[in-house]
């Protein structure tokens, strides 16, 4: 009996199970995505137009975003309460909404909708913080594919409650937004004990390049298997048991991570797993020598001898890129900037398609927007994931800046908005999978990035502040030129079918009968202007990621010096 509880005790205290709880928790912590598919229920429902739903959305990307106080918390708080202070905003905003989507709570003016939706998505700040900055003290030497895998799961929410929905066969899409309400508060406060620093720097293993590569196998998987259901549920008419099946199916994939700390905690009395990197030549976390690392941490040895420095040496030395900076010593680097600006470009005019895919795809004349929404869900997760392996790759192998992978992705999504300005046939297809691709590398490559260039000692508050540039980005794409140009088209076209209308059509106008419907803009031309827009502001992202390329080449050269030459 006591080896049992010695068993689950070392269970317990596994960073891999942290770690795959956290996988668990960001797989329902991001809910904003499924926006664009809410937000059709929300115009019909409430009565608005464009710019309205617009305005939810900065509300939405804005709690989704604005992690100051998570940030400032996490240094304080243990874990399970910040988890269990996301949950209770989750439920309570998202809850709220719903009862008045639903008609069980009185109508709400624009302002209080928007605080709502504010309150619910700023849950997600609490989850990402506490999952992020706890997976980096317990696999230090594994940002990049850490981070990646964590931002994937995020990415995979939306096509994950689609699905559900789908079970749930109903036409009510009201039940959407009850289980954004529902269900990240519960799997928040089931975990909330697990997510926890538990010394993972002593619990490297020989066997931990293979844990990942089996995460990296479920990742794909995943990815695989979502898009081909939700093509084939698109293009066929599948019959009840078939989809439960299918769901699953799903849920099986999900919660298959579990065996790797299930089987690291039997095999824990085999020597060779039990070995540490206190032995020579050992291979570390994701296959790097104990010497690589040595050269790794040299910078970071640099920042931790900067505290045997006298207050007046301390106060006169800034620190170089790749050491430790606080907040408002990384504010006056130009890098930084550079950084954050690009980031805007690119994520955030990524971030309002997702936000307008219900509208953009109802233009071109698709009548189910789930589709798209749940593909660009899978996409966003595919390349968050492979994203962090293939930046890694660049950064360990070949000594290189992970933005030049960013400039990559940010062509693509430049590529994307091009796609969807000229509207050909399939365009929304390719178009949602290239955003998805794109916008996921953002989330994959940049956090990365910026605990390299300015340390790991403030990441949280920088990482809270970095993603500040999302919700300037939906409020300058989505809330000042997607919408204002689709609404005029809106406007237009109302006015012509009023001339060309019948004259029962015209009273009812008159009588203001339909003077309360939300404007409708029908054809590619509703998107066609800030497409094209986004899409050159996109290059210039890519050309600022380049800058900063150029910039801190010779700063990841003396992060990543390669022992093979």
């Amino acid at each position: 009996m006591g080896k049992v509880a010695e068993r689950l005790r070392a269970f317990s205290r596994n960073r891999w199970l942290v770690f795959v709880a956290s996988m668990w928790v960001q797989s329902m912590a991001g809910t904003g995505y499924l926006f664009g598919a809410i937000s059709p229920v929300l115009k019909s429902t409430l009565g608005y137009n464009q710019r309205q739903v617009a305005a939810l959305a900065v509300a939405k990307n804005l709690g989704g975003y604005v992690g100051i106080v998570a940030g400032t918390l996490s240094a304080t708080l243990p874990a399970w309460a910040m988890l269990l202070m996301g949950a209770l905003q989750n439920f309570v905003g998202y809850g709220w909404l719903w009862l008045v989507v639903a008609g069980q709570a009185p109508a709400q003016p624009l302002s209080m909708i928007c605080i709502l939706i504010f309150v619910g998505n700023n849950s997600a700040t609490y989850f990402n913080t506490i999952s992020l900055v706890t997976c980096v003290q317990n696999f230090p030497r594994s940002r990049g594919p850490m981070v990646g895998i964590l931002k994937g799961f995020l990415g995979l929410t939306s096509a994950i409650l689609v699905q559900v929905y789908t079970v749930i066969h109903t036409t009510d899409e009201a039940w959407l937004v009850f289980m954004v309400a529902v269900g990240p508060a519960m799997i928040a406060i089931a975990l909330m004990f697990v997510i926890r620093p538990v010394g993972g720097h002593l619990q490297v293993r020989p066997s931990d390049n293979n844990s990942f590569m089996f995460i990296y196998s479920i990742c794909f998987l995943l990815a695989s298997y979502l898009a081909s259901v939700n093509l084939v549920q698109d293009l066929l008419e599948l019959s009840d048991n078939v989809v439960v099946f299918l769901t699953v199916v799903l849920f099986v994939l999900l919660i298959s991570p579990i065996l790797i700390p299930v089987t690291l905690t039997l095999k824990a009395e085999d020597p060779s797993e039990e070995a540490l990197l206190s032995e020579p030549l050992l291979m570390g976390e994701g296959g790097t020598s104990q010497e690589e690392e040595d050269q790794q941490s040299e910078v970071e040895d640099k920042s931790k001898n900067i505290d045997s420095l006298s207050p007046s040496e301390r106060r006169n030395r800034r620190p170089y890129l790749g050491e430790d900076f606080t907040m408002m010593e990384a504010l006056v680097k130009p890098e930084f900037w550079l950084i954050w600006v690009s980031f805007l470009l690119g994520s955030g005019s990524g971030l309002t398609v997702m936000d307008n895919l219900g509208q953009m795809s109802q233009a071109v004349g698709f009548k189910d927007v789930h589709i798209f929404v749940s593909l660009t869900s899978i996409w966003n997760f595919l390349c968050r994931v492979g994203g962090g392996y293939f930046s890694e790759i660049i950064v360990r192998d070949h000594v290189y800046p992970r933005h030049a992978a960013l400039a990559v992705a940010q062509i693509l999504i430049a590529a994307a908005h091009f796609l969807f300005a000229m509207a050909w046939p399939g365009t929304m297809y390719i178009g949602t999978f290239l955003v998805g691709l794109g916008y996921g590398a953002h989330w994959a490559i940049v956090p990365p990035a910026i605990s390299e260039l300015f340390g790991i000692k403030h990441f949280g508050a920088m990482y809270n502040f970095l993603t500040l540039a999302n919700p300037m980005g939906s409020l300058i794409f989505s809330g000042l030129i997607t919408s204002a140009l689709y609404d005029y088209e809106a406007e237009k076209q109302a006015h012509q079918r009023k001339v060309t209308g019948l004259p029962s059509l015209k009273l009812l106008h008159t009588a203001g009968v339909l003077a309360d419907d939300p404007l409708k803009c029908e054809g590619a031309v509703c998107f066609f202007v800030s497409s094209l827009i986004m899409s050159v502001l996109c290059v210039i992202g890519a050309v600022l990621s380049l800058i900063i390329v150029y910039r801190t080449k010779r700063v990841y050269a003396h992060l990543y010096r390669s022992v093979c030459k």
